[in-house]
């Protein structure tokens, strides 16, 4: 019995000698585990700091970026303010990363700050352009800092996807660290049972936490912040991922690019949080609108993108595109409003006519943008249709010289009287003299201004030429009254009748031997401002017709709400009139309702003189076309004029194009 207890008794000094053992092992693996635990928290929260200094640059250029935009589109001071306040608001940012970051960060801010002060370098002088008045050079500042604010955001965006890489790479060491303590202590724990649970217990919780924490992080890194959906970095990786499932399973992959339209006003008009809630409500829609395997992301601002795999054609990808366009337009009830919701949706196709995920999101850019200038809802990538090429660049840059080269000149094709075939007046028509690709016609060129802001300038530029040669003319002894086009750019620039009016003094032109022509699909954009610039110019005593009749908007209504002296029956109709059964009676309408309305009618396209008898008989006032006279150098009209009024119809050679 004694030798039993003793042994007992040793047994259990034994025991306790193991249990000390083991809980002095446990707690060294402890205090291990809290020290590397604490390390690791420290280095993470060191590098978030640095991440958020990152994120500050990120958004700080962005906000410039943005008020850089609003400054460019404001007409006073006060929309110009935000931009002067915000010029260098990142430097305290890249100063405190160049003094406490790491030396990869340190190195990056001072690269950044060579950057950025060329940035701000350029606003400023942006900012110096715009109060000498120079509106030339502001835009080209403007798109020199839309540049740099472009690469200085992808510098700040890689630098914040670095440090988050680093920190959920610092999370899976010190995961990959517990890990080991944890065998530690089940090798060692292995004499008092209920220890090794609970050490085992306290070393789980500390592992979830830390996968958790690295869950967390990469959520972060991947999703957006405001409506929880994929962010732009997840959804390149997944595209990746579906184009190369795609070529392995011969199927085709869509996207689907969706801008909000008037989310600004939403913005503008209810504060940012209604905006946000409003982005929110869009990513809940697309998300239950779309298919299981689908993607929604957010690509930032008020534009979403939907990755749809497996597809089969270009018709699977329009009618997706088309049940995501329903499920996301309709009204949004945000704060006790009741907010209309509308997107245009851009769609692309790989593998054609897109080569890859860059191409593909491109394309749907591009598609996206097209169904927003055409109010078409979706519309899908045309290769064909798509005029973002080099050649394209390259022609808005020349054109930029050309205007200030003097290389653009006029050609003028007569209007004559359609009873008494008498000269009446001229129609100025613009080309661009180019020194390498010759005479350029305007469709070349003009699609690419109305595009790019360069209407004002050119417009500018060809009142001043019409009106120069409409007095060197009349210094010859040839009154001839001009006429220019002007696009809706002009009709939404309130200041443009006074710059008519300075132009019509600077030549000694009197203001009805102008006549401003403008097309129905200009007066869309903005009716009430556009009828009181048209309404202004009038008042000077400039005349004002409506060119294309018929072919826009809302015709018949333009004849009763627009300040107009002269209606133009568009080309078109003047074909039909001998073509079609009711051709000549359509024209005829037109000519009764205009002179109801005491418009003067001018009939274009009038190629022969058969259609020159028929518009004569209609009661037109005047003719255009062909027929009369081709458009001619201003050095030829004279000549012409004297030809016309002598022989009346032009000679075969006359006709010639």
């Amino acid at each position: 019995m004694r030798v039993s207890r003793i042994f007992h008794r040793a047994v259990a000094r034994s025991a306790v000698a193991a249990l000390a053992l083991g809980l002095t092992l446990l707690a060294g693996l402890a205090v291990v585990s809290t020290r590397n635990t604490a390390r690791a928290a420290t280095e993470i929260a060191a590098t978030e700091r640095i991440s958020e200094q990152w994120s500050q640059v990120f958004l700080r250029i962005s906000i410039e970026y943005e008020q850089l935009v609003d400054f460019v589109r404001a007409d006073d001071a006060v929309g110009r303010a935000p931009l002067i306040a915000s010029i260098g608001s990142a430097e305290e940012n890249l100063r405190w990363l160049n003094t406490h970051g790491g030396r990869k960060d340190a190195l990056q801010a001072q690269m950044l700050q060579n950057t950025y002060f060329g940035y701000s370098y350029t606003l400023r002088g942006l900012v110096d352009a715009d109060e000498r008045g120079d509106r030339g050079q502001v835009l080209l500042n403007a798109e020199q800092a839309a540049l740099s604010a472009s690469a200085l955001r992808k510098q700040a965006a890689a630098n914040v996807a670095r440090n988050s890489l680093e920190i959920g790479t610092a999370l899976s060491e010190t995961q990959e660290r517990s890990r080991n303590l944890q065998f530690a202590v089940l090798a060692i724990s292995g004499l008092d049972l209920a220890l090794v649970l609970f050490c085992a217990l306290v070393l789980l919780g500390y592992q979830r936490s830390t996968e958790r924490q690295a869950r967390d992080s990469r959520h972060r890194a991947t999703h957006d912040g405001l409506t929880t959906v994929p962010n732009r970095d997840l959804l390149a990786e997944r595209t990746e991922a579906a184009l190369a499932a795609a070529d392995r399973d011969s199927t085709s992959v869509g996207l689907l690019l969706l801008d909000l339209n008037k989310f600004k006003e939403v913005n503008d008009t209810l504060g940012h949080h209604a905006g946000d809630v409003l982005l929110c409500k869009v990513a809940d829609r697309l998300t239950a609108a779309a298919r299981r395997g689908d993607t929604v992301a957010r690509l930032g601002g008020d534009e979403f993108a939907v990755l749809l795999p497996g597809l089969a054609s270009a018709d699977d990808l329009l009618m997706i595109g088309h049940r995501m366009l329903a499920a996301v337009c309709g009204v949004a009830h945000i704060e006790d409003v009741a907010v209309d919701v509308s997107v245009s949706v851009g769609a692309a196709l790989y593998p054609s006519p897109s080569a890859d995920a860059a191409e593909l999101l491109r394309y749907a850019d591009i598609a996206m943008y097209t169904a927003k200038r055409g109010h078409l809802g979706v519309a899908l990538y045309n290769p064909a249709a798509d005029d973002h090429t080099p050649e394209r660049l390259s022609v808005l840059g020349e054109l930029r010289h050309a205007i200030e080269a003097g290389e653009l000149e006029l050609h003028y094709q007569p209007k004559v009287c359609a009873t008494t075939r008498e000269l009446n007046s001229v129609e100025s028509l613009v080309r661009w003299r180019h020194p390498t690709r010759g005479l350029i016609a305007p469709d070349q060129f003009i699609p690419v201004a109305e595009q790019n802001g360069l209407m004002l300038p050119l417009t500018d530029a060809i009142l001043a030429m019409a009106l120069a040669q409409q007095r060197a003319w009349s210094a010859e002894g040839l009154s001839l009254p001009v006429a220019v086009n002007v696009g809706s750019a002009c009709l939404l620039d309130e200041s443009f009748p006074g710059r008519v009016a300075e132009r019509l003094r600077a030549h000694s032109v009197a203001p009805a031997q102008l006549t401003i022509e403008i097309t129905e699909t200009a007066m869309v954009t903005d009716p009430d401002r556009a009828t009181s610039v048209l309404a202004t110019l009038r008042a000077l005593g400039v005349r004002v017709s409506i060119d294309d009749f018929g072919t826009g908007y809302s015709s018949m209504s333009y004849l009763h709400t627009m300040p107009l002296d002269e209606l133009k029956i568009d080309r078109q109709f003047t074909a039909r009139i001998f073509s079609t059964d009711n051709g000549a009676a359509i024209v005829a309408a037109i000519v009764q309702l205009a002179h109801a309305s005491a418009l003067h009618v001018v009939v274009e396209g009038v190629e022969d003189e058969r259609s020159m008898v028929a518009i004569a008989r209609m009661g037109c006032d005047l003719a255009q076309g062909y027929h009369i006279c081709k458009p001619l150098p201003a050095e030829e009209v004279p000549a012409w004029a004297q030809r016309w009024q002598a022989g009346g119809l032009p000679q075969l050679a006359d006709l010639s194009t």
